[in-house]
């Protein structure tokens, strides 16, 4: 994949940097039977009111049916497309298995069109295969992973991100997640090898707030320009920096930790992620 400079003929194009998507098939024809309507809020509950600030409008969409879980053990598939899906990051694969039925998945960073690949025990490790994590070598990059087994994929999803397997004991492995955190999973959850796919997503500069608005997102007003009243921030004579940055319910909102102390999870964490 590669990312385009555009050059600054109106002002809106000085600063994007958009992404050429020449990885993706043209004129492709989405597969119906995994494609369902999508339906939006606007932010608002079940009786009209907001309860969630900047969001409305945006493009229609129709949501894809990802196939997160990778059930069908031994049944080998063709890879039959990459397209663009709008609603994550990483672009998607069409799967053909052999025994007729078509699924969508995350593609990996290395997909080509008409490659094979399997998931179950006792596969090649392959990008794009899918496997237990007790059958992965140590050292592998993988994606797609489960937390609990049978669950589908939770962890490493979005564009460009990568775990990597650490260490094999009884009944656990030991990761590094993308955030830097150290953790343990049980060695019965499936994962994927190799990383997602459209790694340059993090280059991409919008440029312009109508961007924002076809992905719907409303525009957004800084703590520091209301008024008391309305903001912990608020208030001031002049460009007041307001003290420590903090949300509209007044707890602090950079650096301040917000995980609970008796997590369950917390056992099974065995280095925090940096700050």
């Amino acid at each position: 994949m590669s990312v385009k400079k555009l050059k600054p003929v109106t002002p809106s194009q000085r600063f994007r940097v958009k992404n050429e998507f020449n990885q993706l098939l043209n004129n492709i024809k989405l597969e119906k039977k995994l494609l369902k309507g999508k339906s939006k809020t606007g932010g608002r509950n079940n009786y009209g009111k907001r309860t969630m600030r900047h969001i409305g409008g945006g493009h229609k969409k129709n949501y894809r049916i990802i196939d997160f879980k990778r059930n069908k053990i031994g049944i080998t598939a063709v890879i039959k497309s990459i397209e663009y899906d709008p609603n994550r990051s990483s672009f998607i694969s069409l799967l053909y298995y052999v025994d007729g039925e078509k699924r969508y998945i995350l593609a990996m960073n290395g997909f080509k069109i008409g490659e094979k690949i399997v998931s179950g025990k006792n596969i090649p490790i392959k990008i794009g295969n899918a496997t237990f994590l007790k059958e992965i070598p140590l050292g592998t990059i993988i994606s797609c992973i489960e937390i609990n087994p049978g669950q589908g994929a939770k962890i490493a999803r979005s564009a460009g991100s990568f775990a990597q397997l650490f260490a094999k004991e009884g009944k656990y492995v030991t990761i590094k997640l993308p955030s830097g955190e150290i953790r343990l999973l049980r060695s019965d959850c499936m994962a994927t090898i190799g990383s997602i796919s459209n790694s340059d997503h993090q280059l991409e500069t919008y440029g312009k707030a109508g961007k924002m608005r076809n992905l719907g997102r409303r525009p957004r007003t800084r703590g520091v320009a209301m008024n008391p009243v309305d903001h912990p921030m608020g208030g001031g004579e002049g460009k007041a920096s307001g003290g420590i940055p903090r949300n509209r319910k007044g707890s602090p909102s950079k650096g301040f930790r917000t995980r609970k102390k008796r997590k369950y999870s917390n056992k099974y964490i065995i280095q925090r992620r940096k700050k």
